[in-house]
């Protein structure tokens, strides 16, 4: 596994993604959205972790370059990002993940902040063939009815922000418009995968989330050679 920096360019400005290259040559890409704190070694180490497990893992950075530890700031980031800005930025990172790596099939995944976008992101980019979103916020109704690639969410049943109510509204949604939608729920806090935050992880339901992320991707994005003999 190895890791470089790719440059994206958006209508904002430029900005960079941290890519995570497996050593075997793959067709498969996860993008994945960081939390508010910005791109840091959690995501780093998510990065790689992807990578290891075979697929290209593109990690852009929607705070051009800024990143903390502290959550008053990190809230301040996180605010002052246009979501449309964002999307753009998550955009390019799919097309240039096409365009420089030659992947065919595109997941997105993030985490808070991150997992708000690529739900978002799941609803509204095309190319985009199954998504993974840990604990972010639910788009609106019209959003999510547009949801036609298999996705998978993860939720803590003691989320605070992320409530089992606001996660009631994506299943109620899902009913309605028949939507991909799979629902995973831990007795678990809000970012509950973050190994970096012992106040809050949890180590059983980020492993047992984590196997679960890894079968769905395999299973949605990893070309699959069939044998054309009985």
């Amino acid at each position: 596994m190895k890791t470089e920096i790719l440059n994206l360019s958006t209508s904002k400005g430029a900005t960079t993604a941290v890519v995570a290259r497996p050593d075997k040559e793959t067709t498969a890409a996860v993008v994945l959205i960081h939390e508010w704190w910005g791109i840091n070694d959690h995501v780093r180490d998510i990065a790689g972790r992807y990578a290891s497990e075979g697929f290209l893992c593109i990690a852009p950075d929607l705070f051009r370059g800024k990143s903390t530890k502290d959550s008053q700031e990190a809230a301040k980031l996180m605010h002052e990002l246009d979501t449309v800005d964002g999307m753009e930025t998550i955009r390019q990172a799919v097309m240039e993940s096409k365009h420089t790596y030659k992947v065919q099939k595109i997941g997105i995944t993030g985490y808070c902040m991150g997992g708000t976008f690529a739900l978002s992101g799941a609803c509204e980019i095309e190319e985009l063939a199954a998504a993974a979103t840990f604990y972010g916020d639910i788009p609106e109704e019209k959003v999510l009815a547009k949801l036609k690639v298999p996705t998978i969410f993860f939720a803590g049943t003691r989320d605070a922000w992320i409530s089992p109510e606001k996660v009631n509204v994506l299943k109620e949604a899902a009913h309605k418009y028949n939507l991909p939608v799979e629902v995973v729920s831990y007795d678990a806090d809000h970012a509950f995968f973050n190994d970096t935050r012992p106040e809050v992880y949890n180590a059983a339901a980020a492993a047992d989330a984590w196997q679960r992320v890894l079968k769905f991707f395999r299973e949605h994005l990893v070309e699959v050679a069939r044998s054309s003999g009985a």
